[in-house]
């Protein structure tokens, strides 16, 4: 559309002359997108982008559709006849006009009006509810949920790798297994440079929408962790390592944030950088190319209008890490690289960023490899110094220099997300300081003290034409859910009754909606899980040198969720503030304890690490 209409001369004039042209990015401004998109919704019966609305001057909308091209075709209405039509309307009968943006207005701020009827707490029902809706559209043979297109939904994965765990549901483990290994075999998944594309345009996961974006991949490694945390099979580890690989590689800053991601096209051309024909190998590979197009499924033919997607669709041998594949990639990889050139997204959004900290903090934890720490402290470091204010508050995004807008609901709790991985990877206290600060301004910019749940944007900004409170988790979880999830787990590291009391709210606000159909709301169910199924609890009192990575080494090792607590004699201040409980056990610069709970009863303190995995083994 950028192309088609508001890059032409005809359409510009028109727009120039009798209106204001304003262009939203929907990444830097999802308050706005969200709010308009309510009202595409509720005046089409359907939403999508681009989106289209046009608006009174005091942000009232009347009219809103998509994609529109320059000229009415195939159906489709043209943006120089809409433009034309209202632009007749507005100067013959604008109080038609006019009446049409209040009534439109009067219906989106009277569906964000909350009745306070709440749902009590769903009970497990609602984990089996959700499990049996997501295996009704799993597809069997290929993975995944749905029909084409299909989109990884990694919190899906996610919740039902903790449900299989929590109830002994093989069923719900088989659909995650079945559904990580398929999309890693498709070419979905980059087979040269790593990192997963935006979606498949078909059932196997073969061709991709081309585009790449940072929050698929840092969820993606979330779930690929979780899998191997739980199986220890290494095609999930290679799978984590291919992903983080092309974040630190291609999508990181030199100051150490995160970018948004890589276009699909190249030269005008979607796939282009991505697809080789055979012969293009041949040359590049020499007396190894049939080997490599063997394993990677590449003919004469194609699988992509003539050339090659590559894949390991039908390589039944794709678990097995081949040493001469590793350095023949590595090579085309270099090729690639130098045959076309693919746009980088430089922006650096705070919220996104938040997920990819958790992502890196989170192979630190199962995988142990300083790199992904790292990366994790270097993104948050940034966010510190480029994207934080003078009083804390953050912002949404950073691109060559320059700050842009009031950071909204998902900045606060992506961001706290990743602070409580970071603080779990490496017991550094600063992290859970923080993350208590950042959730504390988040509850006072965003939350509904009278009903419950976060609106999307601080009650101090800018006002639009409603205040939306957003739960559905589509591609991205939402704000609200994940808003929960952290305050769970600052309730049971902390043990704070504020924590558990704005808990408690959160929850049955969003009960009620969660209820009618929990496979819509995969990360709020996380949320849920935390409260149902209470990980155990961990208070490591400790000042020998390196207790810390012997305490990581040990929950490395156990599959039970636990949420530990470092103590020494250099933190007990800090900690005595922030969770009060911790003054109880005293530091000692000789002597190690810990003290394991779970629902609230504790076992006998022990002094060294083998008791300790002998306790977590009995409450297993």
């Amino acid at each position: 559309m950028a192309h088609e209409s508001f890059e032409d001369q005809e359409a510009a004039d028109l727009l120039n002359q009798n209106y204001v042209s304003i262009k939203v990015d929907r990444e830097e401004r999802p308050d706005i997108d969200s709010v308009y998109m309510s009202v595409c919704q509720a005046l089409t019966g359907s939403g999508g982008w681009p989106l289209t609305i046009i608006m009174t001057p005091d942000q009232k909308p009347f009219y809103a559709a998509t994609y529109l091209p320059k000229h009415s075709r195939w159906g489709n209405t043209g943006l120089i006849e809409v433009l034309n039509a209202i632009d007749g309307l507005w100067k013959n009968d604008r109080k038609k006009v006019l009446q049409a943006g209040e009534e439109i207005t009067r219906h989106i701020k009277g569906e964000e009006k909350d009745s306070g009827d709440s749902a009590d707490n769903p009970g497990k029902e609602l984990f089996f509810s959700a499990a049996t809706q997501l295996n009704r559209s799993y597809d069997k043979e290929w993975g995944g949920f749905g029909r084409a297109p299909k989109f990884p939904m990694p919190h899906n994965l996610i919740f039902l790798l903790h449900h299989s765990i929590y109830e002994q549901d093989e069923s719900a483990r088989a659909i995650c297994e079945s559904t990580l290994r398929h999309m890693y075999r498709g070419g979905i998944y980059d087979h040269i440079g790593g990192g997963f594309s935006r979606y498949s345009t078909d059932e196997k996961w073969l061709v991709p929408h081309f585009e790449k974006m940072l929050y698929d991949n840092a969820l993606l490694s979330y779930a690929y962790l979780e899998a191997y945390k739980l199986t220890r099979e290494p095609f999930y580890q290679s799978a984590v390592r291919g992903i983080l690989g092309y974040i630190i590689e291609t999508l990181t800053d030199k100051d150490g944030g995160f970018y948004c991601g890589e276009d699909a096209d190249s030269e005008g051309v979607e796939g282009k950088f991505y697809v080789f024909d055979r012969d293009e190998i041949t040359q590049v590979l020499r007396e190894d190319a049939p080997f490599y197009c063997h394993w990677f499924g590449i003919t004469e033919d194609g699988n992509f209008e003539g050339k090659n997607i590559l894949n390991l669709i039908d390589n039944h041998n794709y678990e097995k890490k081949d040493e001469k594949i590793i350095t023949l990639s590595r090579i085309l990889y270099d090729y690639r690289l130098k045959r076309a050139v693919l746009h980088k997204d430089d922006k650096i959004l705070t919220s996104w960023n938040g997920l990819m900290i958790a992502g890196m903090a989170k192979a630190y934890q199962i995988l142990s490899e300083d790199v992904y720490l790292q990366a994790a402290r270097n993104a948050q470091a940034f966010i510190e110094e480029k994207l934080t204010d003078k009083e804390g508050r953050l912002f949404i995004r950073y691109r060559a220099g320059e700050t842009g807008h009031d950071g909204q609901l998902d900045d606060y709790a992506f961001y706290a997300f990743g602070l409580l991985e970071l603080y779990q990877a490496c017991f550094q206290v600063s992290y859970l300081q923080k993350a208590v600060s950042i959730c504390e301004k988040m509850v006072g910019l965003f939350f509904d003290e009278k009903n419950g749940g976060f609106y999307m944007y601080a009650h101090d900004r800018e006002k639009l034409i409603s205040r939306p409170k957003e739960l559905y988790d589509g591609a991205l979880p939402s704000g609200n859910s994940v808003a929960a999830y952290v305050i769970g787990k600052l309730y049971h590291l902390t043990g704070e009754i504020t924590w558990q009391e704005i808990l408690k709210k959160q929850l049955k606000w969003m009960g009620r909606e969660v209820q009618s159909s929990p496979a819509n709301y995969s990360f709020a169910l996380l949320a849920f899980q935390t409260v149902l199924y209470s990980p155990a609890q961990l208070v490591a009192v400790s000042s020998q040198p390196g207790i810390e990575k012997e305490i990581a080494g040990l929950k490395r090792e156990v599959l039970t969720d636990i949420d530990i607590i470092f103590k020494n004699t250099e933190n007990e201040g800090i900690l005595s503030k922030i969770a009060p409980f911790t003054k109880e056990y005293p530091a000692d610069s000789v002597k190690s304890k810990f003290y394991l709970c779970r629902n609230g009863t504790c076992l006998k303190p022990v002094d060294c690490i083998q008791e300790l995995k002998e306790a977590i083994e009995t409450i297993s």
